[in-house]
């Protein structure tokens, strides 16, 4: 399903994708996300609708976030584990007038409604995957309330959030980047460019998937199947905090989750690693993160951010992390550093060297 603000003036398909990576500004949009309102297309995700009176006890006992209780007009994270504890799906839960809302990866729809159809037994509820009548766009920048008011759609003041609009509704998501503020909308896929084009009316501009993947590279926020593996478990990344309840029964995987959270140390950690940006051919996610001859971890997004230069998140071991000194890491050509606000176990004369060796990177960045 090709989105028509893909056939806007500048569009660049997303390498394989139906939806614009950018519309021939990469590096302005990100600019105009952090600085003004930008509106992206999402209709790539899927979209998963589960209407019921058992919808939430039924997720509550399927997922790792707490779902029972959730009010009318909030929403959630939440993620589907292996038995073993590794990550398949992360969801973002939007509950509204007895219907609860999944939009997740795109392509990982199907997949997702197929178990949660397996896992229905006796209980009333009707999970179907419906990407095919609804899409998700996404409103980010400092004037996002501005250009929602001035639509004349509701402004959901608190994360997760949700505010019934015309046939559809808004949500709050947690601020990306510098407290960017970041609002979702559900629309129906046939009224997709006149909703878009309502939205540009009052001053909104087209960003592409990039210019919001590049905010989201700095906020260290993971994607499924990008920046994780099938090893992956929620205690290393930071859905531990935001798509985990930590005190809830038991559901699937959950074992895994709890006793690496009692032993407090995770095999792996998820951190913002900068690189020399000496390629024009940014490293593909999944590109060994090695120390010397030893494979150390793997990169996930990598991007060309605006400010930081060439930046993403990687899987890396936490005993490297804890090394002092932190031993010299690469990703095939390229010179990677660990931020220094990433590091496990830093000396305050460890944090400098950090810093200034962040500063070196950065600095063959400047002008690409």
């Amino acid at each position: 399903m090709t989105s028509p603000l893909l056939s806007r003036p500048g569009a660049v398909a997303v390498e394989g994708g139906s939806v614009a990576a950018h519309y021939g500004e990469p590096l302005p949009e990100q600019r105009r996300a952090a600085e003004a309102v930008v509106l992206v297309d999402r209709s790539d995700r899927d979209v998963v609708a589960v209407p019921g009176p058992d919808r939430l006890s039924w997720l509550h006992s399927l997922t790792s976030q707490h779902l029972d209780r959730l009010a009318d007009g909030s929403g959630a994270e939440t993620l589907v584990l292996s038995p073993q504890g590794h990550v398949e799906h992360h969801v973002v839960v939007a509950d509204l007038a007895g219907t609860t809302w999944l939009d997740t990866e795109p392509g990982a729809g199907a997949d997702l409604a197929g178990w949660l159809d397996r896992m229905r037994f006796m209980l009333r509820v009707e999970p179907a995957l419906v990407t095919d009548a609804w899409a998700v766009l996404t409103l980010v920048g400092p004037r996002t309330d501005e250009v929602l008011a001035a639509a004349g759609l509701p402004v959901p003041a608190e994360p997760y959030e949700v505010r019934a609009a015309v046939g559809g509704w808004v949500r709050r998501m947690p601020a990306l980047g510098d407290g960017v503020p970041t609002v979702d909308l559900l629309v129906p896929r046939a009224e997709l460019a006149a909703r878009a084009d309502a939205l540009l009316a009052v001053g909104a501009v087209l960003a592409g998937v990039d210019a919001l993947g590049a905010l989201a590279v700095e906020a260290h926020r993971p994607r499924v199947g990008t920046d994780s593996d099938h090893r992956t478990i929620p205690n290393e990344t930071p859905w531990l905090s935001t798509a985990v309840h930590l005190e809830k029964g038991c559901y699937r995987g959950q074992e895994t989750v709890a006793r690496v959270h009692n032993l407090g140390r995770p095999p792996r950690r998820l951190v913002l690693v900068h690189l020399d940006g000496m390629s024009e051919q940014l490293p593909p996610p999944g590109t060994p993160v090695t120390a010397g001859t030893r494979e150390v971890g793997r990169l996930g997004t990598v991007v060309r951010h605006h400010e930081l230069g060439v930046v993403g998140l990687a899987l890396v071991k936490s005993a490297t992390l804890e090394k002092e000194p932190l031993p010299e890491l690469r990703a095939g050509e390229s010179v990677v550093v660990v931020d220094p606000d990433d590091l496990v176990v830093a000396t305050d004369d460890t944090v400098l060297a950090a810093r200034e060796r962040v500063r070196a990177v950065r600095s063959a960045t400047i002008g690409r």
